[in-house]
């Protein structure tokens, strides 16, 4: 009998479905296809949206919201009206969303440099994009929290020492 309880409790592991890792966040997964979102979110809402311009290679995003209306994650499949297609990148928009480090959208860029190994920053007009080299997470932080002699000058390279602790995450996104 206690084999049986050890067994059922054992297949009764739940997925943390705000966990966010290398290869997956909660059931979503690097493999997953776009036919799949249906079941992984089923208690939530899928919002496939056709822009209209498909046929000119732009690739159209999928959000997902929770039931009540509040929106979870941005996914961009990697190709366009594909069901077979699995997803490119996902935008974290929920701060539940926390890497096993605790790392979410209401992170700093302190967070990030203590817990991540930054490998590049690209300097763009309004905002600069950190890459880390032992993850697949990169984060956009506005100029904004910069310094003022960083903000207008995109051909400028920014270290990493140059961005201050307290500047906030943007956007949390994952790239597979």
């Amino acid at each position: 009998m206690l084999s049986f309880i050890t067994v059922f409790t054992a297949c009764d592991t739940k997925i943390d479905k705000f966990l966010i890792s290398h290869h997956n966040i909660g059931e979503l997964t690097d493999s997953t296809q776009v036919k799949d979102l249906e079941r992984i979110y089923s208690n939530d809402s899928v919002v496939k949206s056709i822009a209209g311009d498909e046929f000119l290679g732009r690739v159209n995003d999928i959000e997902i919201f929770e039931k009540g209306g509040k929106r979870l994650l941005v996914l961009t499949p990697t190709e366009a009206l594909d069901s077979t297609s699995t997803i490119r990148t996902v935008k974290i928009i929920d701060d539940r969303y926390k890497t096993l480090k605790g790392l979410s959208i209401n992170s700093t860029f302190k967070d990030i440099r203590t817990n991540y190994n930054i490998s590049s920053i690209q300097n763009t007009l309004r905002n600069i994009v950190l890459f880390t080299s032992d993850s697949n997470f990169f984060f956009t932080i506005n100029k904004n929290e910069l310094p003022s002699e960083l903000r207008f000058d995109i051909s400028k390279k920014i270290e990493a020492v140059q961005i201050p602790d307290d500047s906030k995450i943007k956007y949390f996104m994952i790239g597979w």
